[in-house]
């Protein structure tokens, strides 16, 4: 009998995307105790992921300029 399971690779979903408007994010990884140590991330080059959960922040360009004057 075949087995019809897809590797656990494709069974894990994508790193959840967030645009936010602050160079600087906190991230907890969400799920409150179920989440990971909260660490703060600065987006320099226009995005960052997050080492623990792989959360994909991206500066809203928007809200870059408008910090920069």
């Amino acid at each position: 009998m075949p087995d019809t399971q897809a590797p656990a690779a494709d069974r894990t979903a994508p790193p959840e995307v967030i645009t936010v408007d602050d160079p600087v994010v906190a991230c907890d990884g969400g799920g409150g105790a179920l989440g990971h140590p909260r660490v703060f991330l600065r987006i320099v080059a226009g995005d960052i992921l997050c080492p623990y959960c792989s959360r994909h922040y991206v500066l809203n360009q928007r809200a870059h300029h408008a910090a920069a004057h």
